[in-house]
């Protein structure tokens, strides 16, 4: 499955679509196969084995300053847009599916609601948007997962039991929430201690790293907590404190791990999507359902997906103009305002955490009866991943690129961003190396010497100018420079992807200087 993955990214790349799509519609051709085994997976794993370390690894990039300055509107479309779609999706179904009960309908609302991070990303890669619109997509993507989660999980109890009582749902729902992100913090500050204080080197970190999210995930859930918030929090309270604990050489090969491992598991996903199909279809049949009404189905949850989405988008438009002016996005008057929404309302597509809660429900209920609806719910699920992603994944670059909806939003472009961080950090280092060189604390002579590398890039080997003098001065100048772009990240107006690309480079200098 790895290999088909690999080979299948690069085809996906050549013909420059993103690779979940061409991941979902391989595995559903594979399928076809005669005589491939089935692919199966317990429903009790699947949480555990693939979301902790996702979730992770999107908290890890998302920029925790970009969530504060638009922590409005991705708060209202993480939870407010979630649960108004997994309202809609659970009336709708109620009225047009038979036996179809409400709870079985916020069951479905709450597996298909969260769009997928990762299919967004991928399809970002075709088209350059703005850092705002970005923030505000990766930060919907990485709390949504969380609350849609919340309405499964109660949704599942009020299928299995019959009832839901409101005033235990209510505190339920406040200690998953406050449980999760708690126990999630305190494990991470656990967790930056440990690699501060043990003696670690680049590969233990890396493992330590690879098992905490499943440690957050697992804990949380033994207290009947969020594992989805505990890992989100988790993630967030180490990311930003990364230059604290990790060393450069950790930061770089962690980097490389990481995006691997995270590329691996969102591939074979992706492919089980796919490659899943042929059971789900024998089960629909098992239960006489016809094929063609139960697509029929899935068009109509899809649809409704799409629209619901598109009006919060317009809902939230307004509410933004009306209440907080200040932080619109800035874009020209007119047509791109009113297209900006529907732009936002066609990036909903779905994926791997769709999947991975429809998976997730019990094949029986608590009596050992049959969970009802179970084979049509996965079969819904999987027609709207596979719509959602096809279909607005193909059109959403060639629609942003037709309309122009997004060139009217002022962002600085980033070469220019660029040069200025690089010109500060060019006076910061020199202010650095001359308050060194006047209070004659180092050798002068080997002062002086790094005063004109900095001043002209003189281009000449490292053999002759660095040595065991000049190398400690050479590695308190990068510490130097992290520090200032540190403290230049609490700037708004900064991208902290450009911080974080500037911090890399000053990483790898290090690296190369601790070779020498």
């Amino acid at each position: 499955m790895i290999a088909s993955v690999v080979l299948l990214e690069m085809w996906a790349t050549k013909l420059k679509i993103a690779y979940p799509i061409v991941l979902v519609v391989a595995g559903l051709l594979i399928s076809f196969i005669p005589g491939l085994p089935p692919v199966k997976i317990n429903p009790d794993l699947i949480f555990l084995l693939f979301l902790p370390p996702l979730l992770f690894a999107s908290a890890w990039s998302i920029s925790f300053k970009e969530m504060k300055k638009w922590w409005r509107i991705i708060g209202s479309f993480a939870f407010l847009v979630v649960l108004f779609t997994a309202l809609s999706v659970a009336v709708v179904t109620n009225y047009f599916i038979p036996g179809f009960s409400l709870a079985l309908g916020f069951l479905l609302g709450g597996i298909v609601s969260p769009p997928d991070a990762v299919s967004t990303g991928a399809i970002m890669n075709f088209v350059k948007i703005p850092k705002a619109t970005s923030a505000i997509l990766e930060g919907e993507s990485l709390l949504n997962d969380a609350s849609s989660l919340i309405i499964f999980r109660f949704a599942l109890v009020a299928v299995g039991t019959g009832q839901f009582i409101w005033h235990q749902a209510a505190l339920t729902f406040l200690w998953m929430v406050i449980g999760g992100v708690g126990i999630g913090l305190l494990l991470g500050w656990v967790f930056v201690q440990a690699h501060k204080r043990l003696p670690t080197t680049a590969p233990s970190d890396i493992a330590l790293t690879l098992i905490e999210p499943y440690f957050m995930y697992w804990l949380a859930e033994q207290f009947h907590s969020s594992g989805v918030l505990a890992v989100v929090a988790g993630g967030l309270f180490m990311s930003n404190r990364r230059l604290l604990f990790l060393n450069s050489s950790s930061r770089i090969k962690g980097f490389s791990v990481w995006e691997s491992f995270v590329f691996v598991l969102n591939g074979i996903v992706f492919l089980i999507i796919g490659l899943d199909l042929p059971e789900i279809v024998e089960g629909l049949r098992s239960k006489g359902t016809h094929l063609g009404t139960a697509i029929g189905y899935g068009v109509l949850v899809t649809a409704i997906l799409i629209v619901a989405r598109i009006i919060s988008s317009y809902v939230a438009m307004v509410a933004t103009l009306i209440f907080r002016p200040s932080v619109a996005p800035r874009t020209t008057p007119g047509r791109s305002r009113l297209l900006m929404p529907l732009f936002l309302g066609w990036t909903g597509m779905r994926g791997v955490v769709s999947l991975a809660a429809a998976l997730a429900i019990p094949v029986t209920l608590a009596d050992g009866t049959a969970f009802p609806y179970r084979n049509l719910i996965l079969f819904i699920t999987f027609v709207v991943i596979l719509l959602t992603l096809v279909v607005q994944g193909l059109t959403l670059p060639y629609l942003i690129t037709r309309s122009r909806v997004l060139e009217g939003i002022a962002d600085e472009p980033e070469e220019i961003t660029r040069q200025k961080l690089r010109r500060g950090l060019r006076t910061h280092v020199h202010q650095f190396l001359r308050s060194k060189h006047d209070n004659g604390s180092h050798d002068q002579a080997v002062m002086q010497k790094l005063l004109q590398h900095m001043d002209e890039k003189a281009k000449t080997s490292d053999d002759d100018w660095m040595n065991e003098k000049t190398k400690p001065i050479f590695l308190e100048m990068l510490e130097c420079q992290r520090k200032y772009l540190a403290e230049l990240n609490k700037d708004p107006s900064i991208d902290e992807e450009l911080i974080r690309a500037e911090l890399y480079q000053i990483d790898l200098e290090e690296e190369r200087l601790n070779m020498l």
